[in-house]
């Protein structure tokens, strides 16, 4: 990039915001944009979300995939598609639809994407089209047949073309899920298939353990797992069994205990007894006796016959033969047969295909399955060049679309500054106070906005918005006309108008206070001192009701005293007299006070009649201008370095100069309610207060005095004079 503007190309400027931007409105600033020295460029990064703007057009245009747009990203975007068009100047038109004559078929790229657009249509069964829009390419299930390679690597069933192989993949998608095909169909990747094997190696491995010492991990061979599960039904008490007649054969007092007392039965005989009771389940297997065998056939609990039977007939007939009885030693070589299985079953691999079968599996393992699906993928990712051409082909369809406003809000800054469109970065319009805010953008970080969006010196209003059936969201509203003095945070509510037309409920959660024009300046003292001598009326009336209270309580309670206990007169006390020296000095003062205020207004009234009549009316500017003036003054400073640039930052933009918003384009970001031009109005109000003559009498007496003060004084006869 040159340090300086390109002398090749002649730019133009235009002078909006208090700074000079690019014009970029024909096919010859699109091809120079990138020799533009990027210190004249409005911004150098945006962000890919939170901006009024396609999203997928700014995922296409993020080639790093950062989730920020940059300007060699744009520059990049600019190069390519003046590169396979024709004519440029097409983007500016801003419209769904790129013509297919536009497109430069004598360049080798440009020929391949006319090439797509033709066969594109073609598959939507518009051969006869002479345009093709973004819409066109939007449905890919309509552009990639699945029996046909498509450049993803993702092979479906339909591609397969062998119906061994179709339930190869089935499989492997039943086991790992699918990976969406280009076609829409469901698919394997590469990945899901070296897992697939990976995993059933895996499996035939594990088996292969069990099959090299089969006598002591499987002594059942495939009916291992069955007989270890009629085996565990009955270990336990089997366990209880032995262990009661090995402590019967170490001390045979104990084998009175350890069989079942009298008591035992007897609470089981006035039950309802069946081989399922609890009660007849909890006694021993069999009588317990010193070393005694475990018998399989006679004299067992009825509870556990049926899988004592099951024991026998299962386990200990296909390992021992035909027995009776199980001894002590036998149960123990069956525990650790079945320990062995246990440990084996325990090392299982922990993958979907673990549970099929081994004989399936390494008939896959062994056969061409592995080999075929690799080819496949292989031969899938070879037609890539098709594929990349319709992505190619989709990404010139957007660029047509929306590049060209994207440059105007990014290079330069004309859409916000001018009256044709809103900014991508403006969210919508609230509505609060009778005014409507166009200035109003999203709100992703409440700390960080906050932190940096006072730097702009604009009275910004942060809002909460709700809308049933969507995700809550934060806006901020620049308030660049009306009045402030309302403004209550939190409480005041309004009503916030997406792009959409969407009305969302807004709800004020903070305030960034800054002025908001010099008419408000201009008052603002005013009201400040109207609030204050309001303030010290209602303390002063606040502290005399309160003295009234405090008094009343008193005399009431000073009288229920003297009712109840009237204390008795000290003899020969004198009653208080009533001190009219101090009343009259009282009076005096007040007086004295009345006539130091009446002298001097009176002086300052004759001053005032003293002056020849043409200075009257810039006496009374001068006071009004020195009260006013300061603060319409600091006003004005402020308002005229009002700027865009930290309210976008705040939001993750690259600003990159001063974007002034100055006291008329502020006026115009904000509507202020007026009455519609040919409006009637009525002036009637059955409601209105209703006039007291007094107060045009105190008026009225107070110029009397002014008019008898001049008229003694001498200068009423001068000024007449």
């Amino acid at each position: 990039m040159s340090k300086n503007t390109s002398k090749s190309h002649q730019w133009r400027f235009f002078r909006s915001g208090g700074f000079d931007q690019v014009r970029i409105e024909t096919a010859d600033d699109l091809r120079h944009l990138g020799e533009l020295d990027q210190k004249l460029w409005s911004a150098l990064a945006c962000p890919t979300s939170g901006l009024e703007f396609d999203t997928r057009t700014l995922q296409v245009l993020d080639a790093d995939g950062d989730g920020r747009i940059r300007a060699p990203e744009i520059i990049a975007a600019v190069n390519w598609v003046c590169g396979v068009l024709k004519d440029p100047g097409v983007l500016f038109r801003g419209v769904d639809g790129l013509p297919l004559a536009a497109i430069d078929a004598d360049s080798l790229e440009g020929a391949k994407l006319l090439a797509t657009a033709k066969k594109v249509l073609s598959y939507l069964d518009k051969p006869d089209a002479e345009d093709v829009a973004v819409a066109d390419l939007g449905d890919t299930t309509r552009l990639f047949a699945p029996e046909h390679p498509n450049g993803d690597g993702i092979v479906p069933a339909e591609l397969a073309g062998d119906e061994n192989l179709a339930k190869t993949i089935s499989l492997i998608i039943e086991g790992f899920g699918a990976a969406d095909d280009r076609s829409g169909k469901p698919g394997v990747d590469l990945e899901r298939v070296n897992a697939f094997f990976a995993a059933a190696q895996a499996v035939s491995d594990w088996h292969a353990q069990a099959e090299a010492d089969a006598a002591t991990v499987l002594p059942l061979g495939a009916d291992t797992g069955a007989a270890a599960a009629v085996f565990d039904a009955v270990r336990d008490k089997v366990e209880d069994y032995f262990t009661r007649c090995r402590l019967a054969a170490f001390d045979e007092r104990a084998a009175t205990a350890l069989n079942p007392a009298d008591t035992t039965y007897a609470g089981l005989a006035v039950l309802a007894l069946g081989s399922d009771a609890e009660g007849v389940a909890a006694l021993p297997l069999a009588l317990v006796g010193p070393g005694r065998d475990l018998p399989l056939s006679e004299a067992l609990n009825p509870a556990w016959e049926a899988r004592i039977a099951a024991l026998r007939d299962v386990v200990v007939r296909p390992l021992f033969g035909e027995r009776q009885a199980l001894s002590w030693t036998e149960w123990q070589d069956l525990s650790a047969r079945f320990d062995a299985y246990r440990a084996w079953l325990a090392a299982s691999p922990v993958n979907p295909i673990a549970a099929r079968d081994v004989g399936e599996l390494r008939g896959l393992l062994q056969g061409s399955a592995r080999a075929e699906l690799e080819t496949l993928i292989a031969q899938d990712l070879a037609a890539e060049t098709a594929a990349a051409q319709v992505d190619a082909l989709e990404r010139l369809t957007r660029y047509n679309r929306d590049l060209v406003k994207l440059l105007r809000n990014f290079v330069t800054l004309s859409d916000f500054y001018g009256t044709q469109d809103k900014a991508i970065f403006q969210a919508g319009t609230l509505y609060l106070d009778q005014r409507s805010c166009e200035l109003c953008l999203r709100v992703a970080d409440m700390g960080r906005h906050t932190a940096l969006a006072p730097l702009s010196g604009t009275y910004l209003v942060y809002c909460d918005c709700a809308r049933q059936g969507e995700a809550p969201m934060t806006i901020v509203a620049a308030l660049t006309g009306g009045d402030v003095d309302e403004m209550m945070v939190p409480g005041r509510n309004g009503v916030f108008y997406d792009r959409q037309g969407r009305d969302w409920n807004a709800s004020v959660v903070k305030v960034v206070e800054a002025p908001v024009s010099v008419r408000q300046a201009f008052w603002s003292p005013y009201k400040r001192v109207g609030r204050m001598i309001g303030d010290q009326i209602q303390k002063f009336a606040a502290a005399r009701e309160k003295a009234v209270d405090t008094q009343a309580a008193a005399g009431v309670a000073g009288a229920g005293a003297k009712v109840e206990a009237p204390a008795p007169a000290a003899p020969g006390a004198p009653a208080p007299a009533f001190d009219i020296a101090k009343f009259a000095g009282i009076f005096a003062a007040i007086g004295l006070a009345l006539g130091a205020l009446g002298t001097a207004l009176a002086a300052v009234v004759s001053g005032f009649l003293s002056l020849p009549a043409w200075q009257m009316p810039l006496v009374l500017a001068g006071i009004v201008l020195l009260i006013s003036g300061p603060s319409m003054l600091l006003a004005w400073l402020k308002l005229r370095q009002r700027n865009l640039g930290p309210l976008l930052d705040a939001n993750g933009w690259a600003v990159n100069t001063r974007a002034r918003i100055n006291i008329p384009f502020g006026g115009a970001l904000t509507g202020v309610a007026a009455l519609p031009a040919g409006a009637s109005r009525s002036m009637s109000d059955p409601y209105a207060e209703k006039s007291s003559p007094w107060r045009a009498w105190i008026l009225l007496l107070i110029l009397v005095a002014l008019v008898a003060v001049a008229w003694q004084q001498g200068l009423l006869e001068r000024f007449i004079a």
